[in-house]
């Protein structure tokens, strides 16, 4: 069989337009996609930021910080990996600025991101490993939805296939970005050949790294940022093959394209973190806990807790104790703790149980802020009291 012959009922269709003009607002396929997946991104770390305790809402504070440094973080990523496309002869450094055009690179959204959860984390009192570890499954999950954009931008595939899933590639036109060039007939005009749909590769791994993350995560009780770690980990295995797909224009180094270089870099860091960071997670439970219920039967009312820390130095905020899994599932026995923060532990209406609310502390970050915060203080205690060769 010649790619000639396969017929085009056999191949993925691509569309021929990714821009509509809103009167005098256009309005893009790939910047709809974005908003979708950060939005998603959202609920699913909500979710589970509630299921550690944090306080309803948080997550709309961490967002504020996270999305703009994400989006600045992959900019400037594209940019300086890419830099004879603005800098070079016939480039335009103001079109670094022109980020409604496409470009934008996923290791420096992650690393912007990051900056901006932090920032936030601290202000809100939050341990970052916990907000790491409650977007974890969240952020691959946006990456998957964000690929379909470059479906639409008819960019981000491979070389050329006799597979019955080849994409077919519309020749999209330099002055009208967003639409397909046409022939007379005024029908869009196609790219010889069928391609290798590289972004749905990506997409479809990265949902397989959702299950991951959410699959260990419940088994192994992951804490301390290691949810995250593997994401990162399940994320870079599946870039590095899939970039190796990719024919779009890239830099390289010794022959490679720059993003493989990067994901095993960026593997083999996640790798030595989620090795080295041990020990089981760290539960929170109000001061008040200890003074109306009886004491556990269980070590717990043999240790100091008010002065216990973690193996990293973490301290708990004001008004909580640091206890261990099995101290913790100790206080539930006496009925006023809830049950562990677990994906399976969440009554239907998403609120949590019990009349107070606990939270994995992570340790290796830095002490919480000595205000109390909103995400901490308002539970209530036992006492009642473009175009994808741009897209990095």
């Amino acid at each position: 069989m010649t790619l000639a012959s396969l017929s085009p009922q056999a191949a993925l269709p691509s569309p021929s337009t990714a821009v509509w003009q809103l009167g005098p607002v256009p309005i893009r396929a790939y910047a709809l996609c974005i908003i979708a997946g950060i939005v998603l991104a959202c609920w699913v770390t909500e979710r589970r930021l509630r299921q550690r305790g944090v306080a309803p809402g948080a997550v709309l504070d961490i967002a504020v910080w996270a999305v703009p440094a994400g989006i600045i973080g992959a900019r400037i990523y594209h940019v300086v990996t890419s830099p004879e496309k603005y800098f070079g002869a016939g480039g335009d450094p103001m079109k670094a600025f022109a980020i409604w055009e496409g470009g934008l690179g996923i290791w420096g959204a992650v690393a912007g991101g990051a900056v901006g959860a932090w920032i936030a984390a601290r202000q809100l009192g939050i341990p970052f490993g916990v907000v790491a570890d409650a977007l974890a499954p969240g952020l691959p999950l946006a990456q998957a939805v964000g690929r379909i954009g470059n479906w639409f931008n008819n960019e981000l595939f491979g070389g050329r296939t006799t597979l019955p899933w080849g994409l077919e590639i519309h020749r999209m036109d330099p002055d009208n970005p967003g639409h397909a060039l046409r022939d007379d007939a005024g029908q869009p005009i196609l790219e010889p050949g069928l391609y290798q749909p590289t972004f749905l590769y990506e997409a479809l791994w990265n949902l397989g790294v959702v299950a991951l993350v959410l699959i260990l995560d419940r088994r192994l009780k992951l804490g301390r940022g290691r949810a995250f770690a593997l994401y990162v980990m399940g994320y870079t295995v599946g870039r590095f093959w899939i970039e190796l797909m990719r024919t779009d224009e890239a830099n390289q180094i010794l022959g490679v394209r720059l993003n493989v270089w990067t994901a095993a870099l960026v593997f083999l860091g996640a790798l030595i973190y989620f090795v080295r960071v041990r020990g089981p997670r760290d539960y929170l439970i109000p001061l008040g806990v200890a003074a109306t219920t009886p004491p556990p039967t269980s070590d717990l009312s043999q240790v100091d807790l008010s002065e216990r820390e973690t193996p990293a130095r973490a301290t708990a905020p004001e008004g909580y104790r640091v206890v261990s899994e099995e101290q913790y599932a100790a206080w539930q026995d006496t009925g006023v703790v809830p049950p562990a923060p677990d994906d399976d532990s969440r009554p239907a209406d998403g609120e949590p149980s019990g009349e107070v609310a606990a939270t994995d502390l992570a340790s290796g970050d830095d002490e919480p802020a000595d205000d109390p915060s909103p995400a901490r203080t308002d539970r209530a205690d036992a006492t009642g009291a473009r175009p994808a060769d741009r897209d990095s």
